[in-house]
């Protein structure tokens, strides 16, 4: 799909790649996709049904919370580790290829776990090993970006890549909604589709390849940086962190709360759900699909990336504030409509921002794996907030909704304090 390279020795740089062609595009895309659906299709429907059937209803909220938190937690890890340890591989698979396939087989066997699992305990377990092998996955896939697509096509890639996530969504709640009442079968069909296009994009990938010769030499100092980015040197890679951390906290608790509030706010019953939340998936990655592509070719064209990300983040805002007022499940389907498009355009656009800010372009899957801590924090985050905004609301969870409008509104300041990149 592209010319393969050899990595030069530190501390040079990689040479800039050639442009990369639809093919290429579409097989990463489809990988991306994969991946994001087996992580996204639990979060949104299976491992909340999986905790309430354990548990029971009343304590349910605060045992998703746990594991929602433990699971993110291990992947904050995880993610800037395993693109460390990609940076320095030298097997003649290649850099990124070898840790696709063992991200792809780890996470498959913890969601098979959770599948299964006959205890709460093991729901914890799967879902921490789910965890920390997707995420492993998904380092070394956002590191091809920058790895194989020119500065140029940074924007247009990206906005592909953003489709990604409501892709999945959708894809997810449909399989979900497919084999609705049969357990086993709404966790492992995503898995099923999902592995087929990893493997294809694995093993036609024409990964970049480093000499042994080239591996700088591993101390305890540097296995410490693998997880630290100086925000004093690298202000503007801090301000794109803190804004993602923020914007994923609103994305967090929505996803991570929404089953909740239609059962309990919006008075749904719990068979009626998995078909509400394909529902407002559809709707929302409608707008998703449309305002990443033109969001990312727009700031292709225009040279600007910081504003499109910070008007993205007011109009997520807004959505999740809708949300909150929302008095019925037309209400919710308006504001999930607004979310996709702030989503959409955040997700395309920011992802080319981050590329541009990086710190070390000799170091990308471990840069953009401290980067993709901002992704996983805030799942870890969100479940320890929630209990407690919702002890002070009485229970009502629109209140958990303001909090996320008022993160997204926090992530626009973030963003407009980027100075290097328009």
């Amino acid at each position: 799909m592209t010319t393969e390279r050899t990595a030069p020795a530190a501390p040079g740089l990689p040479a800039e790649p050639a442009r990369v062609g639809p093919g290429f595009v579409t097989a990463y895309a489809l990988a991306f996709m994969a991946s994001c659906l087996m992580l996204i299709a639990p979060l949104l429907v299976t491992l909340a049904l999986k905790v309430g059937d354990l548990v029971g209803p009343e304590d349910a909220p605060g045992r998703l919370a746990l594991v929602l938190a433990v699971g993110s937690f291990l992947a904050l890890f995880a993610n800037p580790l395993f693109g460390k340890l990609s940076d320095r591989t030298t097997s003649r698979l290649g850099m990124r290829r070898p840790w696709m396939l063992l991200g792809l087989i780890g996470g498959s066997i913890g969601i098979a776990t959770i599948a299964f699992a006959p205890t709460f305990t093991w729901v914890l377990v799967g879902w921490c090993v789910a965890q920390v092998f997707f995420n492993a996955l998904l380092a070394v896939q956002v590191a091809v970006l920058p790895d194989q697509v020119p500065a140029a096509q940074h924007g247009l890639v990206s906005g592909v890549l953003g489709i990604c996530v409501p892709v999945a969504s959708v894809s997810g709640t449909y399989l979900v909604n497919l084999f609705a009442g049969h357990p086993a079968a709404m966790f492992l069909a995503p898995v099923g589709v999902g592995a087929v296009f990893i493997v294809a994009f694995a093993l036609t990938l024409d990964d970049r390849r480093l000499r042994p010769e080239d591996r700088p030499p591993w101390s305890w100092r540097e296995l410490a940086g693998t997880f630290y980015v100086s925000p004093r040197r690298h202000r503007d890679f801090a301000w794109v962190f803190l804004s993602r951390f923020l914007f994923v906290m609103a994305f967090a608790f929505l996803t991570g709360y929404q089953v909740y509030y239609l059962l309990t706010d919006l008075g749904s019953s719990g068979d009626l759900v998995p078909h509400q939340v394909f529902v407002a998936t559809l709707v929302s990655s409608v707008g998703v699909v449309a305002a990443s592509l033109i969001g990312g070719r727009l700031s292709d064209r225009w040279g600007r990336r910081k504003t499109f990300v910070l008007v993205a983040a007011l109009v997520y805002a807004l959505a999740m504030f809708v949300v909150a007022l929302a008095g019925d499940f037309g209400g919710f389907l308006v504001g999930v409509a607004i979310s996709g498009v702030g989503f959409g355009v955040y997700v395309a656009v920011d992802l080319a921002l981050v590329t541009e800010v990086l710190p070390s372009a000799s170091d990308n899957a471990k840069d953009m794996g401290v980067f993709n801590v901002a992704n996983a924090l805030p799942y870890s985050v969100a479940p320890a907030v929630a209990p407690l905004v919702l002890a002070v609301s009485g229970g009502r969870y629109p209140a958990l909704f303001l909090v996320a409008g008022s993160c997204a509104v926090a992530s626009a300041v973030a963003v407009s304090r980027v100075r290097s990149v328009r």
